[in-house]
């Protein structure tokens, strides 16, 4: 069982987002923290991108303040390491392909293991393209973390079958964002998923509220916040870091 695989033995795991560099490197590193400290079991961190495709107003927003910021792959990379001896969870990174190939492959993953960085989710890397870097993945011991969506299918099976780390199961249609509603028949997704691997499941893209949460969880060993919590940032900045514990804390009560 990987690291991140392992994050869900002890019931339903927690996973918060954040963009690196957002409003700065500085809080970045004392929200991974926080998150850690109010029961976050995993932690995503996105790389600022200027062509986010699989992100709404939000995280767009996020990573366009983090890139204006300064922030760079190399930055976040550093940032994290200062923190790695005192990070006791899981961290992987949201990105995209072009950022890894541009950075080079396998520098990218060396990084990833020198920052403590335990998997990726790429959501513009197809299942049917994951060989250009699964390789590199595997070398280093990285779990490369696949998505299905409502319209996969056919490939579920297939996906659920070479996942490792957690399978990151998109709950509606469209782009990040806190939805109103979610009507996606997750339970038919999850069970196809549970047939076919051991591989836990965590459910992300539009949970937003407590009950949301606790209605998610019911179907996945875990769920995945993101645009809620990067709103936060967004309103409070620097002064952000208690707000999102706070957050993280009522999320993580409200599935366990």
């Amino acid at each position: 069982m990987s690291k991140v695989s392992g994050a869900f033995k002890n019931g339903k795991a927690f996973i918060a987002f954040i963009t690196g560099g957002d409003p700065d490197l500085e809080t970045t590193k004392k929200l991974i923290l926080e998150m850690q400290d109010k029961g976050a079991d995993i932690i995503e961190v996105g790389i600022p991108f200027s062509d986010p495709i699989a992100e709404g107003s939000v995280i767009q927003e996020a990573d366009l303040r983090a890139l204006k910021g300064g922030c760079t792959t190399d930055k976040l990379f550093d940032a994290i390491k200062e923190i790695k001896d005192e990070v006791h969870i899981p961290l992987v990174f949201m990105t995209y392909i072009n950022v890894i190939f541009r950075y080079g492959t396998e520098k990218f993953m060396k990084r990833c293991v020198e920052c403590g960085i335990l998997g990726v989710i790429v959501p513009d890397c197809p299942y049917e393209e994951r060989e250009e870097l699964a390789p590199y993945c595997d070398k280093e011991n990285i779990d490369l973390i696949p998505l299905i969506a409502p319209t996969s299918k056919e490939k579920i099976a297939k996906i659920a079958k070479s996942a490792r780390g957690f399978v990151y199961v998109v709950s509606s249609l469209g782009v990040t964002g806190v939805r109103s509603n979610i009507t996606t028949d997750i339970g038919a997704m999850t069970k196809i998923v549970k047939e076919n691997t051991d591989v836990p499941c965590a459910i992300g893209l539009g949970i937003g509220t407590p009950k949301q949460a606790k209605e998610m969880s019911v179907y996945a060993e875990g769920v995945i916040v993101g645009s809620a919590i990067v709103k936060i940032v967004a309103k409070y900045g620097k002064d952000s870091v208690s707000y999102v514990g706070e957050y993280v804390k009522e999320m993580k009560d409200a599935i366990i």
